[in-house]
């Protein structure tokens, strides 16, 4: 971790607010409601079309990866602008868990790791592969994981992989499972070696699965631990840009919808009490807004990640979803029906309100990181 504390800019840049646009336009193109909420009604969730361009023709899925290895060589700021546009589409494509978390945990490895040696792929093919967006890649650990807490491996026994791991994120779109077992190594399993069984999950948007390996083959890639640690850490920081697309969405919407719908002949939004709820709403998500941001200065700026996140994930989680329960109930009857998109909204912050650890799990963590222990 740097030791350099320099006051961190949490305001846009022009290019991360031109990235928005060029984001906000595709996903406008790709991932409209009615698309979106069809596809949780099919047996394929996963927009293939929105991802492929979002990663093969915008380069998206290589943004933290290094020029050198075939990515953008970007950092964590301007993948949290992509990450609030897909959270105020719910796009159903699978970025944070391989751009991210996946790619994350392949970064971790030393350089001397990052190259092909006897022929055999090593982490620098694999961030290649997914770089283009060509190959998806999904860490084989539970969605609900916090950074730096236990997590489930599988028995590794005369050189193949043998064992189930349940709640596992976009599992069921990847080309390569990132898979820790019980001798500490991770490896790179081919998602064809492994029987996937699709989970209930209440985020139809981002479905989980079980993985299970019986006598799979494995390419072993370096240590789990350091690599899990950071791609849980990274996912965490970043999640909290995706439930700030998800409380926007949920504001702006509302206060739209507000400003339209009459009652008594005039706007509903007019309404004093209800101007209330919507100013303490923007309060909380403008406070979203600077968590949120200062998580993805601190990864990118490599500064006190650890509290950074745990203060983004620990806010973050019930401001998307007190914006997604008033949307849902200031839409009145609307809001009720499967036809208005808000139910995928509030279902997408209550699932994200537990994955890579719930706010109290990090309210703990920070409690200890900053030395101010429950009495």
């Amino acid at each position: 971790m740097s030791t350099t504390s320099a006051q961190p800019d949490l305001l846009y840049s022009e290019e991360e607010e031109a990235l928005r646009a060029a984001v906000r336009d595709l996903l406008t193109d790709h991932c409209d409601a009615p698309g979106v909420i069809a596809r949780t009604e099919s047996d394929a969730p996963h927009d293939r079309e929105a991802w492929k361009a979002l990663a093969d023709g915008m380069g998206l899925a290589g943004l933290l990866i290094p020029e050198a290895h075939g990515g953008q060589g970007a950092t964590h700021r301007e993948v949290a602008v992509v990450l609030e546009e897909l959270g105020r589409a719910v796009a159903p494509v699978p970025y944070l868990t391989s751009a991210v978390v996946a790619t994350e945990a392949l970064l971790s490895f030393p350089q001397s790791r990052l190259r092909s040696t006897g022929g055999t792929p090593m982490a620098a093919d694999l961030l290649a592969e997914l770089a283009t967006g060509r190959r998806i890649g999904a860490l084989a650990v539970a969605l609900n994981i916090a950074p730096g807490a236990a997590y489930k491996v599988v028995r590794h026994e005369d050189g193949a992989l043998h064992g189930e791991l349940t709640g596992i994120a976009d599992a069921a779109v990847a080309d390569v499972l990132l898979v820790p077992a019980d001798d500490g190594g991770l490896y790179a399993v081919d998602a064809s070696a492994a029987t996937l069984t699709p989970q209930v999950s209440l985020d139809l948007t981002r479905p989980l699965a079980t993985v299970t390996l019986d006598r799979a083959p494995g390419r072993l890639l370096g240590d789990a631990e350091p690599a899990v640690r950071r791609a849980l850490r990274a996912g965490a920081g970043l999640l909290a840009s995706e439930q700030l697309g998800v409380a926007e969405w949920a504001l702006t919407e509302t206060v739209r919808y507000l400003k339209e719908r009459k009652q008594f002949n005039r706007p509903v939004g007019g309404f004093q009490a209800l101007k209330h709820r919507l100013a303490q709403l923007w309060l909380e998500v403008v406070n979203l807004r600077a968590a949120a941001r200062n998580a993805a200065d601190a990864l990118a700026k490599d500064d006190d990640t650890a509290v950074a996140v745990a203060v983004a994930q620990a806010y973050a989680a019930p401001v998307a979803i007190h914006a997604a329960e008033e949307a849902l109930q200031l839409h009145g009857g609307i809001g009720m029906t499967w036809e208005h998109p808000v139910h995928l909204y509030l279902k997408r912050a209550k699932a994200d309100s537990i994955a890579y650890g719930t706010a109290g799990a990090h309210r703990a963590a920070l409690a200890e990181l900053v030395d101010l222990q429950a009495p």
